[in-house]
C-alpha cells in the first residue's frame, strides 16, 4: 500500500514584541498591541561577513626608458670622443689620456761620413692609429769641411772637395726592430717610411696598431767624406686604449705582486 507524503506549508516565523511581549507575524512593522515599532524589537544575529581583502601595493616598475635614453647619450658621447677629430674632443682625448704625442728626438746632432745615427722608440700596448710624425734639414759640417780645405792639397783634392760641398743630404728611414737588424748587416730590407737622400723632409710614417719596437734612423752612408749637421723634431702619435695612468698603475701593481 503506497502512501502520498505531503509536504508540509511554510509556518510563518512569529516574532515577539519587546515591550509587551505579544506575538507579531515576521512582515509586521508595528506591534499589533502597543504599537511599538517592530524595528525596535530584538534583531536576530547578524551574519559577520569576512573583511574585504586587503590588496598589496606593488611597486611599480621603474621607468627604465630614462635610463636607456642616459645610457645612449653616455655611448653616443664616448664614440663621439674616440672618432671626431674637432679641437673638443681632441682636448678630451688628452685630458683623459687617450691621445698620446711623445717626442722621440728634437734636437740637433751631427752624423759622420759613411755612417749613420738611430733612435729607439717602443710603441706601447693598446696602441691605435700610431704615427710618426716631424721635420728634419740637413748640411754640409761647415766645421769639418773646413778643417779640410785648411790642409794642403792637390788639384784632385780640390775637386773632391767641391764635389762634397754639394753633398748635404741626408737619408732618414723608419724601421721595424728586425728590419734594423737586417739594414744594420748592410742588406737591403723593407722600411715603413724612406725619406731618400734629401737635404729636408717631413717625415710621416704609419704604424701598425699594437706593441713593438722601431728605430728611426738618420743615414748619411751615401757620403764617404762628408759629415752632416743634422737638425730633427719628431714626435710619435697615437691612440692608446691603456692610458699611461693605467699602465702606471698596472705596472706598480706586477712589481708589488713581483711578477
Amino acid at each position: 500500500m503506497s502512501t502520498n507524503s505531503a509536504t508540509p506549508p511554510t509556518a510563518k516565523v512569529l516574532l515577539g514584541c519587546s515591550k509587551c511581549g505579544a506575538s507579531l507575524p515576521d512582515e509586521a512593522q508595528y506591534c499589533l498591541k502597543c504599537g511599538k515599532p517592530v524595528s525596535s524589537s530584538p534583531k536576530s544575529p547578524a551574519v559577520v561577513e569576512p573583511p574585504p581583502a586587503i590588496e598589496i601595493a606593488r611597486p611599480r616598475p621603474k621607468r627604465r626608458w630614462v635610463l636607456w635614453i642616459v645610457l645612449v647619450i653616455l655611448a653616443a658621447g664616448a664614440l663621439w670622443t674616440v672618432i671626431s677629430d674637432s679641437t673638443a674632443a681632441q682636448e678630451v682625448q688628452e685630458f683623459v689620456g687617450f691621445k698620446q704625442d711623445r717626442t722621440i728626438l728634437d734636437s740637433a746632432f751631427t752624423v759622420g761620413p759613411h755612417t749613420f745615427r738611430y733612435y729607439k722608440f717602443a710603441l706601447p700596448e693598446g696602441s691605435v692609429n700610431v704615427a710618426v710624425v716631424g721635420q728634419f734639414t740637413a748640411a754640409a759640417d761647415n766645421q769639418s769641411t773646413g778643417n779640410r780645405k785648411s790642409q794642403p792639397s792637390d788639384k784632385n783634392s780640390d775637386k773632391n772637395n767641391k764635389a762634397s760641398d754639394t753633398d748635404t743630404g741626408i737619408e732618414s728611414l723608419v724601421l721595424t726592430e728586425p728590419a734594423f737588424t737586417v739594414w744594420q748587416n748592410g742588406y737591403a730590407t723593407s722600411s715603413i717610411y724612406d725619406s731618400g737622400n734629401v737635404a729636408e723632409g717631413a717625415v710621416q710614417a704609419d704604424i701598425p696598431a699594437g706593441a713593438g719596437i722601431y728605430y728611426l734612423i738618420f743615414s748619411n752612408k751615401s757620403s764617404p767624406k762628408t759629415s752632416k749637421a743634422v737638425h730633427a723634431t719628431v714626435v710619435l702619435r697615437y691612440k692608446s686604449w691603456l692610458p699611461n695612468w693605467v699602465r702606471r698603475m698596472k705596472g706598480r701593481f706586477l712589481d708589488w705582486v713581483g711578477l
